[in-house]
């Protein structure tokens, strides 16, 4: 059976629950087919019927597809039926939360799962939208039904490779690597996702499956994940020596970047969980996100907490475990939290401003933190530390909390040579010492505003830049330090005593 395994740690739970007469189960999934077709193996070797139901074809019996029973198709209809059904027998639900907001149909299926309870029927519900009335959750089991693994996707792929062997139209190049490579980069997306991208990538090679394969499903990839609207997949050219200064933290993530091989657990290292990177605005954290997943060659997947909340009842949890299990799926990877103290800001309040909602989120995120397995690297990044919840920086959620501060002398002068570097000028050509020493509390981010308004100046005279258009640049800039220099100190004497410095 394609895709599904006895080994499957899903399967068998599933397998136990059924055996155990849950009554009443409820398998998240958004893929249907493959989830049918475990269920189709389970029901043989159980020896038991496997009966599905929609809305739109009624009950069918999977050993007779042909003959369905739309007499059945009424929700009520459909419950009467499996409460009257003598036989043993597995009823599947497909799609049947949408029929949940009827009062009715809520007390109906909870007297069948009374009812079940005595029987050797079991009813699963599946969709891949979880949302459980409150009257039935002592009756549901829930079961998630995860993406297909490493083993499962290669076994896709040695099916399709099969079949365009027998097909013969299309030439086949994949050496052992590349088809791990290409394996590696179907992570993440389900197996009708996966054989959509390969098919794609075909098209594209001019009917060659080869190497270019992996980049066309890692593109096709991107745009998957961005659907979600949870998780973005963000490219990004920035490598470390690219971030001038943070020596220190440069150091500790070095020391780290082969931590998620297999030499490292032999050797006793447990995966690097991540880093909260606290600091003045402005001062390269983001930067640093995107430059440590370039550096280690892994994904990058950017997490907008704002996104995961939604006005339902259990949809903002239910986003959350979503994204958690997409980053875990193509793990190793980067997950990067920016700005995380404005998406959970309003914990300490949510029980009255939205019924809990966000503290029970939050709660979720670092319970994840804390326990998670998959090699996930979180980055989370904040500016005012005046509204972290002190359970984000205790021990244990992050490997460790740095503080990015404004850029000392030797900092400034390596933060305005990546500057004018990138923007095509010999740093060698000007004095960037007394750019340094002109520069005394300007944020990485302000000396580049300052490099790209004197190259405007320079433009509009029709001349190459100089010494002077910087200069001219930098009288009149107000630095952000200076016009938060209490907060800014505040800051520091909170890093003092909880954060370690990046430089």
């Amino acid at each position: 059976m394609a895709g599904t395994t006895r080994s499957d740690p899903m399967t068998n739970d599933l397998d136990v629950y059924i055996r155990a007469r849950y009554p009443l189960l409820w398998l998240v999934t958004a893929e249907e087919k493959r989830a049918l077709a475990a269920l189709e193996a389970m029901a043989r070797t159980q020896k038991k019927r496997l009966l599905i139901w929609s809305l739109t074809t009624g009950v069918t019996n999977s050993a007779i597809p042909a003959r369905p029973d739309a007499a059945k198709r009424d929700a009520l209809a459909l419950l009467g039926a499996i409460l009257d059904d003598a036989d043993a027998g597995i009823w599947v639900l497909c799609d049947f939360h949408p029929l949940l907001r009827d009062n009715a149909v809520v007390r109906r299926l909870r007297e069948v799962a009374f009812s079940l309870k005595a029987s050797n029927k079991t009813v699963i519900l599946l969709g891949g939208v979880l949302k459980i009335p409150p009257e039935i959750e002592k009756e549901v089991t829930v079961v998630d039904f995860d993406l297909p693994t490493a083993a499962q996707l290669a076994q896709m792929l040695a099916r399709i490779e099969g079949d365009l062997a027998r097909g013969g139209r299309v030439t086949l190049d994949l050496d052992k690597r590349t088809r791990e490579r290409l394996t590696q980069a179907c992570l993440g997306l389900t197996e009708g996702e996966a054989e959509n991208a390969i098919a794609k990538a075909i098209i594209l090679a001019d009917g060659r499956l080869d190497g270019a394969a992996v980049e066309a499903v890692t593109a096709e990839k991107q745009q998957i994940i961005r659907k979600s609207g949870l998780l973005e997949f963000y490219a990004s050219d920035e490598q470390l020596g690219g971030v001038g200064g943070l020596l220190v933290l440069k150091e500790w993530l070095r020391k780290r970047v082969r931590a998620f091989g297999d030499e490292a657990r032999a050797f006793g290292l447990p995966e690097p969980k991540g880093i909260l990177l606290v600091g003045v605005q402005g001062c390269g954290k983001s930067l640093v996100a995107k430059a440590v997943a370039n550096s280690w060659r892994l994904p990058l997947l950017r997490l907008d907490v704002g996104r995961l909340f939604q006005s339902l009842v259990g949809s903002s949890e239910e986003n959350l475990r979503t994204a958690i299990k997409v980053a875990e799926s193509i793990a190793p990877v980067v997950l990067w939290v920016d700005e995380i103290e404005k998406g959970f800001s309003g914990v300490g309040s949510s029980n009255v401003s939205d019924a809990g909602t966000a503290a029970r989120v939050f709660g979720s995120f670092i319970t994840w933190l804390q326990e998670k397995k998959a090699p996930v690297f979180v980055i989370a990044t904040a500016n005012d530390v005046t509204q972290l919840p002190p359970e984000l920086v205790r021990k244990g959620r992050f490997d460790e909390i740095f503080f990015v501060d404004l850029p000392d002398v030797a900092e400034r002068t390596a933060i305005w040579a990546i500057h004018l570097a990138k923007r095509n000028r010999n740093p060698a050509d000007f004095d960037l010492h007394t750019l340094a020493m002109a520069s005394d509390g300007l944020s990485g981010a302000e000396i580049e505003q300052a490099v790209i308004a004197a190259l405007y100046d320079a433009f509009d005279l029709g001349r190459p830049l100089t010494m002077v258009d910087l200069l001219d640049v930098l009288q009149t800039t107000v630095p952000l330090s200076r016009m938060m220099d209490v907060q800014i100190d505040a800051l520091r004497q909170w890093a003092a005593q909880r954060a370690r410095a990046a430089s």
